[in-house]
């Protein structure tokens, strides 16, 4: 075991570990704007507005992401009016064609963690916000969106984290990610046990990291479940 060669190589691992936050934190970011109208339209009970949303759930949910990359990457190449658009310059680069893909897959399954968690809000709290007037906008605004992403903070963060591991594909179309920059390393020095000890011990930093931040946002917005503690003081006894 050749653990010089992890030290030696450290810095351009933590570069790609850098580069995978980046894919991460900016999908991420941008599947949950995504993911809110398409959760809401998945939620309503008309068939028109939720029959999109469900295909595009269901296409997103049912292909590999790695399918996905390919199709973003090389797939958008294949138009003449995407070549020659305004947008070409980004989308021939691998980076953002992996924040494409991954922000379109990411957002699939949070709008279907979303619909799940407005479908679970007790139907009393609705009916009550009703009885006192309040219109629909507002009913989703105050009642039901902040009810619903206490529901979600679990399992969101368990989408973050399979969206962190699923991030190791973009290495399949070139981007030097932590996966991507491991296999160059590997490329170089044929040592491959060392360096994915030493990027799966990374990643598994990342890991913890993401689950104590959600955890803190979980405490946080759903302090009014906690348990209350009073603290009763003993009285001395009177003479």
């Amino acid at each position: 075991m050749q653990f010089d060669v992890v030290i030696q190589y450290l810095p351009r691992l933590l570069e790609g570990a850098v580069t995978t936050l980046e894919l991460v934190l900016i999908s991420g970011i941008i599947g949950s704007l995504l993911a809110l109208p398409i959760g809401l339209a998945r939620h309503s009970h008309r068939r028109w507005l939720n029959a999109l949303p469900y295909a595009y759930i269901f296409f997103f949910r049912g292909t590999p992401l790695l399918v996905q990359i390919f199709l973003v990457y090389y797939g958008l190449a294949q138009f003449d009016a995407v070549r020659e658009s305004a947008l070409w310059p980004y989308l021939r680069e691998p980076y953002w064609c992996a924040i494409i893909a991954f922000s379109l897959n990411t957002a699939a399954y949070t709008a279907e963690i979303l619909r799940g968690a407005l479908g679970a809000i007790p139907k009393g709290e609705i009916e009550a916000a009703k009885t006192i007037g309040m219109r629909q906008p507002m009913l989703y605004r105050r009642i039901m969106l902040p009810r619903a992403f206490g529901m979600i903070l679990p399992a969101y963060g368990n989408e973050v984290i399979l969206m962190l591991k699923g991030s190791a594909l973009a290495s399949t179309i070139t981007l030097l990610d932590l996966t991507g920059m491991a296999r160059t390393i590997i490329a170089r020095t044929y040592t491959p046990i060392e360096i994915f000890l030493a990027a799966g011990a990374i990643y598994l930093l990342i890991s913890v990291g993401i689950i104590m931040v959600f955890r803190q946002l979980e405490k946080r917005h759903n302090r009014h479940l906690q348990p209350l503690t009073v603290k009763v003081s003993a009285k001395p006894a009177s003479s």
